[in-house]
């Protein structure tokens, strides 16, 4: 990988396929492998969410000046994300479907968009404004993402 777009971006594609399994277990009723897959989804969307906010963003915010950019929008979007995987998990200990699948319902929709941002003007904004500190900046964030 030499960009934040590929490597950030296959990151997404990880997660998704993670998220994906959670929903059909849950949807199946197949509630011990849902846990171990919603675990995994959580524990995959933490250590994305780690190397954007420990790594990417404030190599982002120092190279660009400000703090108000788009980093600002992801940051506030991840909380929402993050408030929906804890309604999620509650639905999971109740063995709702309903609660469960109406909330990943919403959050596909919240990550489909975001995911887009990030990659359609955030990674690249990164590639371009980091160019000269890539190689480090692309390990930084492997090793924030193997912690």
């Amino acid at each position: 990988m030499n960009s934040v777009r590929d490597f950030l971006g296959d990151d997404h594609y990880r997660c998704d396929d993670l998220f994906a399994l959670a929903e059909q277990q849950v949807s199946d009723g197949e509630w011990a492998t849902a846990r171990t897959s919603h675990d995994a989804f959580i524990n995959a969307m933490g250590r994305h969410f780690t190397m954007e906010e420990s790594v990417l963003f404030p190599a982002f915010e120092q190279a660009s000046g400000s703090e108000m950019g788009p980093s600002a929008v992801m940051r506030h979007e991840h909380g929402q994300m993050r408030q929906l995987f804890a309604a999620m998990e509650d639905a999971l200990q109740r063995k709702s479907v309903d609660d469960y699948l109406g909330n990943s319902e919403t959050l596909l929709i919240l990550m489909r968009q975001h995911n887009a941002k990030e990659e359609q003007i955030l990674y690249p904004m990164s590639d371009r404004m980091l160019a000269p500190q890539l190689p480090e900046l692309l390990q930084r964030l492997a090793d924030a993402g193997a912690n």
